[in-house]
């Protein structure tokens, strides 16, 4: 890292408004982050089960297990960037450093040799997921807390975020393709899905890396911030657990994330097996994803008019009611379930642009108690919220799946196919459903936002005295 030049110097605290090409350069990582995410989310769980023909237990256990693992990795990351001291900045050498590790993780999980098999292969998929989702944690971590600091200004958040999950929707998208190619190469033979999944993860891998390494020696921070995470790993995570805005949306995150987990998770399984058409899981995807990243240019300016909580909480509605109409699907239910799929991707982006905005605002709100700026502290939280979610998903699925005695690559029973709709259908429903309710209850609006800033304008770099 000491080869890279520090670019020019930090925005101002009178000039909030982030210039467009440095947004773009921010949000180019996330195209490979969300081509990765994705793919692993979507199919690594039905490689691992129908191509190398690892039990769904195991694989939803190495999964759930990669989350207790982030319990350590997520705030480890998030403390050790908030305290880092570098000449490029705090943020920027970890984001660097990040693009080594995720391109070898991943290339793991999608490239078991084909010499191993039973617990050999098994332990070789749970190196290359657990690798993946700590290395991942490298980047996302510090890359959203950069985010963060781009700006101050309450709106101006929303329209990076929004941004951000533009690029990551972008990324997905291009996933849908990378999968499409593996699912024609698994109707040819497991060998050649294997051949393909371990070309695509090698591409994929150099050009993620490439976008990072060239994101980090772009981007620019805030020196100002510098030197002002908390001194104490413990007590970082003790104020952010004590933040009463942050432990209200970690509670929505975790909610809605649960149900989130489920398109990613479970559209293979329920194309191919309840509608009976699994070659289209691309398309109902792609109807999920392209609204949610087209309508986020909507979303910036009407979050300035009905406010961040208010639309976010429209789009939770909306989204369970989307995915409550996915438990009645059907054999041959393909425009239904299509059509379900865009209603529920339209709400989707406006939870993707004014969540991390409305979490940045509350690491203000930290700093107006604190004196600190613990953005690793905070998005480490949310992050392995996030990651968790996913993780207690696939847990969940591959319990379910064996339980109700799903048998790959076979015509499913009824009460297979009633679990599938359930965990589909009815368990994102009552997730989203649960959490607009409970956001009806976060009190940091622009106003009390607008009056935080103010303080600490008028304290400077002062630290004031906890309450």
């Amino acid at each position: 890292m000491e080869s890279i030049e520090t670019a020019p110097g930090p925005l101002s605290e009178d000039s909030e408004r982030v210039p467009l090409s440095v947004i773009v350069t921010y949000c180019l990582p996330t195209v490979g982050g969300g081509f990765m995410f994705l793919l692993v989310g979507l199919y690594l769980m039905k490689f691992a089960t129908d191509v190398l023909l690892i039990a769904p237990a195991a694989m939803g256990t190495i999964f759930g297990l990669s989350r207790i693992w982030d319990a350590i990795s997520d705030p480890v990351a998030g403390y050790l960037s908030d305290r880092t001291r570098h000449r490029t900045g705090r943020r920027r050498p970890w984001i660097f450093m990040s693009m080594f590790p995720i391109g070898l993780a991943y290339w793991m999980a999608w490239s078991p040799p084909a010499a191993l098999s039973g617990g050999a292969l098994t332990a070789w998929m749970a190196m290359g997921v657990f690798g993946f989702y700590a290395a991942m944690t490298i980047f996302v971590v510090p890359h959203l807390s950069l985010g963060a600091e781009l700006t101050t200004d309450h709106h101006e958040r929303s329209r990076i975020f929004g941004f951000r999950h533009i690029g990551w929707t972008i990324g997905s998208i291009l996933a849908l393709v990378g999968m499409a190619q593996l699912i024609q190469a698994e109707e040819i033979s497991s060998e050649a899905s294997r051949e393909a999944a371990s070309r695509l993860a090698i591409g994929v891998a150099i050009v993620t890396a490439a976008m990072i390494g060239f994101a980090a020696i772009r981007l620019r921070e805030r020196p100002e911030f510098q030197g002002r995470g908390a001194e104490k790993p413990f007590s970082a995570f003790a104020d952010v657990w004590g933040n009463l805005h942050a432990r209200l949306l970690l509670t929505v995150t975790l909610i809605e994330n649960l149900g989130a987990a489920t398109i990613g998770v479970l559209t293979l399984y329920v194309a191919e097996y309840v509608i009976g058409a699994g070659h289209l899981a691309p398309v109902v995807i792609l109807c999920y994803m392209v609204p949610s990243g087209a309508l986020v240019p909507l979303w910036i300016p009407l979050s300035r008019r009905v406010g961040k909580k208010r639309l976010w909480m429209a789009a939770q509605l909306l989204t369970s009611a989307s995915f409550g109409g996915m438990f009645f699907l059907g054999t041959g239910d393909v425009v239904m379930m299509g059509l379900l799929a865009v209603s529920a991707g339209v709400a989707a982006g406006a939870g993707g642009t004014l969540s991390p905005s409305l979490q940045a605002d509350v690491i203000d709100f930290d700093e107006y108690h604190t004196g600190e700026r613990k953005e690793g502290a905070y998005f480490s939280a949310w992050s392995f919220i996030y990651k968790s979610a996913y993780g207690i998903t696939l847990m969940l699925t591959g319990y379910v799946l064996q339980l109700s005695g799903f048998e790959p690559n076979v015509e499913q029973t009824d009460g297979v196919k009633l679990a599938l709709r359930t965990l589909y259908g009815a368990f994102p429903f009552v997730c989203y459903l649960g959490g607009a309710l409970l956001l009806r209850n976060f009190a940091l609006d622009e106003r009390e936002h607008a009056r935080i800033r103010q303080e600490l304008a008028a304290r400077g770099s002062n630290r004031p005295e906890r309450e």
